[in-house]
């Protein structure tokens, strides 16, 4: 009878118990595609655990909007209570932050449009303290020259009771104080436009 050479591994014809080495397989390579999935999924985790923060940090729909009061860009103070009534669309933004500068000239554009219904938009800039004034005025100048009425700047206390985590962040407040509606990141003008009649339909 012929006997053929094989390369494989010879299990011992003994009564001696199977090694570790005789038990264990073959290791199998790794994929890339298993290293891209599991790192996909990974950003995934990241992605959604940051979006839940951002989401759990800013006011609840319904809840009463924090009182402030703030000091206007163009002179003089204004507060949230004083502008009951109204729906106020309140904007954190900075001069540095490139959203905050994409959105901006829609929202002055529907601030001018809605404002014979009842809106006030507040752009609560965020710049440091002592460099805000002369950053919000070479941004009015070189980008938004009819956003000066509209500059607040926020300090820290207001950001904090805002939730405030990213910028931009914008609050829809209804005439009675309570916040309508809230999102973080740039939002179309279709968006807004539908957030901004739904709050003054209300």
């Amino acid at each position: 009878m012929a006997l053929f050479a094989t390369e494989q591994k010879r299990v011992p014809m003994t009564d001696e118990p199977l090694t570790q080495s005789d038990r264990t397989p073959p290791a199998r390579s790794v994929r890339p595609w298993m290293i891209a999935l599991v790192a996909l999924l990974g950003l995934a985790v990241m992605y959604l655990g940051v979006h839940d923060a951002r989401e759990g940090a800013r006011i609840r729909k319904g809840a009463a909007a924090p009182p402030f009061q703030v000091a206007r860009y163009d002179g003089g103070r204004v507060s949230l209570e004083e502008l009951r009534g109204k729906v106020v669309m309140l904007d954190f933004w900075a001069t540095w932050c490139a959203p905050c500068a994409a959105e901006m000239p829609t929202l002055t554009k529907l601030a001018g449009e809605y404002e014979g219904a009842g809106l006030v938009f507040l752009a609560a800039n965020r710049d440091d303290v002592g460099a805000a004034p002369a950053l919000v005025k070479g941004f009015v100048a070189q980008r938004a020259p009819n956003l000066g009425k509209s500059v607040v700047f926020a300090d820290d206390r207001m950001a904090a009771s805002y939730g405030l985590q990213a910028l931009p962040t914008l609050y829809f407040i209804g005439r009675d104080g309570r916040v309508l509606e809230s999102h973080a990141g740039y939002a179309s003008e279709s968006l807004l436009r539908r957030q901004i009649e739904s709050a003054l339909a209300k």
